[in-house]
């Protein structure tokens, strides 16, 4: 038996050694159209930084160990140009050389994964991008030669843009972030994303939000607002899409997000033909629907079920696809998954948002610092739809307990259940997890009602009134315009100083806040806690202010 699998790194070689471990006699054929099968492409931006001194360190196998260890025949440089799934071939060119063969397959996997997204050409200005380890050399290569203190530009703000700009800083460049979105890294909700602004604005870096490059002279890229930029170099991060023209031209379906379409065990259309990585679609937590999710963690896993299901084992079907992922940037950290709010209000989904802003450990052990939380959920059945979180340390721990909860199908007041490790060091006695699982659970029992930070201003127009319960130093420090202040300590005693009608209550950060709502509701007065308080409403505000103007040259 010969199984071809087109594509390497992470889902084709999980696929390739899983299914040695599995049939020590079956022939595995590996084609590679670059030149190198297996790499860190996640530590690519790293190397550029200089974090990842050593390159070699980003060449995880080589055709040579995994023909040592595992017996495949990986060819590098070989490109598959056609799949004929009639006749159980594929045709195969030699990039170096130029030749072209057929070779025949029982089983093939295509793990051909996702390229770049089509970007703004940069013209005169050399580009590239950050998917391979020769990506990084071409990058390397400009930069060295630039002299000190060069001037880039990155193009796009996700994952790859935001890495490419902290590595770019660290190795002493000028950066300027061009996006043509309103905020860097879309997953997130605008107030949770607007920390990370301020963080690369600190930073130094140049951001430039709304706009795109439309072309470029030699040593001036050129935005679409009028304004120029000098550079020596442009790194492309606008994005990746599915690699599935091989698979289309062969006739195997492709769905309707882009992704070459597969079954719960990552079988394509095609019989004998299976598929896995960045270029497949997987099913949706929220509905089940086809999406696309570019994680190295989902490529590797579901390379592994299609070796097993290959020889005849029983996979478990492929679980929905969370999205959990996780960012460092210059100190800060930022994780999500699940759903975020933006897409819940754009499906019409009904949801229930809280926001809390927890430390990462006891705060009087030293060095606890503050991070902002925020849990989407479903009203009417307590489960978790997503979950974003932006701080320093402790962020990943949170997320990952988070994204187990929610694999479980565990509720979102069950999370105040959970029995976490705790020590000073490390946590609290009421970790934040178990926090939020509180607010949860205060939300479902009908204990507690909020009001959202862009839902405010309407709350206002319509007559409410806003009480602001901290002290009159921090509401000196920083106020909500109309905010009256009306200190916790003295809520008792001068709550008939509030006129009648609905009241909203707000503290820093909504822990107060929910213990004036309480107070008040049972002294009569019909009242909402502004929900993440005063920190999540001027993240918000921040976040949606207008991009301030530039100016036309880089200065």
């Amino acid at each position: 038996m010969r199984t071809i699998i087109i594509g390497g790194v992470a889902a084709g070689m999980s696929a390739a050694t899983r299914l040695r471990r599995l049939d020590e006699t079956r022939e595995i054929t590996v084609f590679e159209r670059g030149v190198h099968v297996s790499f860190a492409n996640c530590g690519l931006p790293y190397h550029v930084g200089g974090v990842i001194a050593d390159r070699s360190s980003l060449l995880l196998q080589t055709p040579e160990s995994l023909a040592a260890r595992f017996a495949l025949d990986v060819r590098v440089g070989h490109e598959v140009t056609a799949i004929d799934t009639a006749a159980r071939t594929v045709t195969v060119r030699d990039v170096a050389a130029g030749t072209e063969s057929v070779e025949a397959y029982d089983d093939l996997v295509i793990a051909t994964g996702a390229a770049a997204a089509p970007g703004p050409s940069a013209g005169g200005v050399p580009t590239h991008t950050l998917r391979s380890v020769q990506d990084v050399d071409r990058v390397v290569d400009v930069l060295e030669g630039a002299g000190p203190a060069p001037r880039v530009v990155v193009a796009g703000a996700g994952f790859i843009g935001l890495e490419a700009v902290e590595n770019l800083v660290a190795r002493g460049a000028h950066v300027t972030l061009v996006s043509r979105g309103r905020q860097v890294l879309s997953p997130l909700d605008p107030e949770m994303a607007a920390p990370l602004l301020a963080v690369l604005r600190e930073a130094g870096v140049d951001v430039r939000l709304g706009a795109t490059i439309v072309g470029a002279e030699a040593g001036t890229v050129r935005l679409d607002d009028g304004s120029t930029l000098e550079a020596v170099l442009v790194v492309e991060a606008s994005g990746v899409r599915p690699d599935r023209g091989l698979a289309a031209l062969a006739g195997i379906e492709v769905g309707p997000s882009g992704g070459i379409s597969v079954d719960g065990r990552q079988r394509t259309s095609a019989p004998h033909v299976w598929a896995a990585g960045d270029g497949v679609e997987k099913r949706d937590h929220l509905d089940g629907e086809p999406t696309l999710v570019t994680m190295a963690g989902l490529a590797n896993r579901h390379g592994r079920a299609i070796a097993d299901d290959i020889v005849g084992l029983d996979p478990s079907e492929a679980r929905p696809a969370l999205g959990t992922a996780v960012l460092g940037l210059f100190g800060t950290t930022v994780a999500f998954v699940g759903s975020s709010e933006r897409r819940l209000r754009a499906e019409g989904r009904a949801h229930r948002v809280i926001h809390t802003h927890p430390a990462s450990h006891a705060t009087y052990y030293p060095g606890a610092q503050t991070m902002a939380m925020k849990l989407l959920v479903d009203p009417a059945s307590d489960r978790i739809l997503g979950a974003q979180i932006v701080g320093g340390d402790g962020v990943d721990k949170r997320i990952d307990v988070i994204a187990v909860a929610m694999a479980a199908g565990l509720t979102a007041s069950a999370l105040s259940q959970l029995e976490l490790a705790y020590a000073p060091q490390y946590g609290s006695a009421k970790d934040p997890v178990n926090m939020i699982g509180y607010v949860a659970q205060n939300f479902a029992e009908g204990t507690t009602g909020a009001v959202q930070w862009h839902e405010l201003p309407a709350a206002l127009a319509d007559g409410a009134t806003l009480i602001d319960v901290r002290t009159a130093a921090e509401h000196a420090a920083g106020a909500i315009p109309g905010a009256v202040n009306l200190p916790l300590d003295e809520l008792r005693a001068r709550h008939d100083e509030i006129p009648d009608g609905p009241v909203i209550v707000h503290c820093q950060v909504g822990q107060r806040g929910h213990t004036a709502a309480r107070l008040l509701t049972q002294l009569g007065h019909d009242v909402r806690n502004l929900d993440g308080g005063y920190r999540t409403w001027l993240a918000g505000r921040e976040a949606t202010a207008p991009t301030p103007d530039r100016g036309e040259t880089h200065e």
